[in-house]
């Protein structure tokens, strides 16, 4: 369980004196237990890897807000919090793969336009469990549609 991993690694970035990976540990942490709370029972390895993906979600987020708003300082700072938050996510496909699945997907349900680019998309991001971003899909699957 990802929990467990992290409650550890917590403590051994508390002994290293790792502030950055303490802090961003905690944070996932938290919000993991808030989810916990929230559902009343045990995560399973599933919903706990959903929130992780959330968490790293929310820092590409603030990456792209910083880098526009030219606040460099904090979006390396969320970088390298999103790096640690890659630690607990599978390897995601590469382009090439991705590539390969989406062009399965949009033959197996005879996608012609962009009308039909929500189903496609809800295909390839079940078939690929998580290894995607829903973003790079998205843009992919139009690319290929349009």
């Amino acid at each position: 369980m990802i929990t467990e991993t992290i409650k550890k690694q917590i403590v051994e970035a508390l002994k290293a004196g790792d502030k950055l990976k303490l802090s961003t540990l905690k944070l996932l942490s938290s919000a993991l237990y808030n989810a916990q709370i929230k559902k009343r029972k045990e995560l399973s390895e599933g919903e706990e890897l959903e929130i992780v993906r959330r968490e790293a979600k929310m820092r590409r987020d603030a990456i792209e807000a910083y880098e526009k708003a030219g606040a460099s300082e904090r979006a390396e700072k969320e970088k390298k919090e999103l790096v640690i938050l890659q630690e607990y996510l599978p390897q995601e496909l590469s382009d090439e793969e991705l590539k390969k699945v989406v062009d399965e997907v949009v033959s197996s349900t005879r996608a012609t336009n962009v009308k039909d680019m929500g189903k496609v998309i809800g295909a390839v991001l079940g078939k690929c469990k998580g290894q995607a971003d829903g973003k790079k899909v998205s843009e992919m699957v139009r690319s290929k549609l349009s």
